[in-house]
């Protein structure tokens, strides 16, 4: 029972620190002026960035699982 628990928080650490990572990135690439709040353009940006990581990723791994 306590391995199983270890797993799914080392689980839930790498997934925190994946989003962290998509995050960084995106908001490098999109951001190209600070402001007070995002406009609509840098907040598309940002949640089509995130998006395209997320598919890539879980299409990497179904490809993997099929190995």
């Amino acid at each position: 029972e306590l391995q199983r628990m270890i797993a799914v928080e080392q689980q839930k650490a790498q997934f925190t620190a994946q989003v962290h990572n998509f995050m960084d990135v995106c908001w490098d690439k999109c951001m190209d002026r600070p402001g007070t709040k995002l406009d609509s353009r840098t907040e598309g940006c940002l949640v089509n960035c995130v998006d395209r990581f997320i598919d890539t990723t879980l299409s990497i791994t179904n490809r993997f699982a099929q190995m």
